[in-house]
């Protein structure tokens, strides 16, 4: 009798870790991710219903910790990393221009149909790309978009990170840049002095 309820549980044990072993890998987190969506949607229904702001009430119930955790969270979303190469900055450009693109597919599906097999060819289809007619449409959001750059390439200009924790050592920009160029070149040989400086040790 023990036995076959022992060989019961072992069974359920396995089948249990076997459905958890087929779950995504990042399964709690999302589950989590879940619950805590549900629990944010049902207080601010009770928020609405007694005539307050949500999101004023929820910040006052964080922390400045938390508040400031979650400001260097969105800082680090979506950084500017600035230039590093051409290739990362085409991929950038690329990855930017496909978010925003929502495809048609009604349109795609047509042509997919009209096509037939050379919807998708092989190394061996001799024709290629369909009979070469681009949509109005398609044409006049291409014109929109590349217009759209040019306004914003006339209108950036690269935003230096500034650090809250650096010394301020400066009067004004040109000073900064001044100061930033004589710590390059001759920091080395100034830090003792520096240091000693600060200290109060005169040398």
């Amino acid at each position: 009798m023990r036995r076959n309820e022992a060989r019961k549980l072992n069974h359920e044990e396995m089948v249990e870790e076997d459905r958890r072993n087929k779950l995504p890998a990042n399964w709690e987190a999302r589950k989590r991710k879940a619950e805590w969506e549900l629990a944010d949607q049902e207080a601010r229904k009770a928020a609405e219903e007694r005539g307050e702001d949500y999101e004023q009430t929820k910040l006052l119930q964080q922390s400045a910790y938390e508040l400031e955790m979650l400001q260097k969270k969105k800082k680090k979303k979506n950084p500017d990393q600035g230039f590093s190469d051409y290739a990362a900055a085409q991929l950038r450009q690329y990855q930017r221009l496909t978010r925003q693109f929502k495809p048609d597919l009604e349109a795609y599906n047509k042509i997919k149909e009209d096509m037939g097999e050379n919807a998708f060819p092989t190394a061996h289809s001799l024709s290629y790309g369909g009979d070469g007619k681009v949509a109005e449409s398609a044409i006049d959001r291409m014109v929109e978009d590349l217009d759209k750059q040019i306004q914003k390439r006339e209108k950036f200009h690269r935003r230096r990170q500034h650090f809250d924790d650096s010394d301020i050592n400066y009067i004004n920009e040109r000073n900064k840049k001044f100061n930033e160029k004589a710590e390059r070149y001759y920091g080395k040989y100034t830090d003792e002095i520096k240091q000693n400086l600060e200290r109060g040790t005169a040398i």
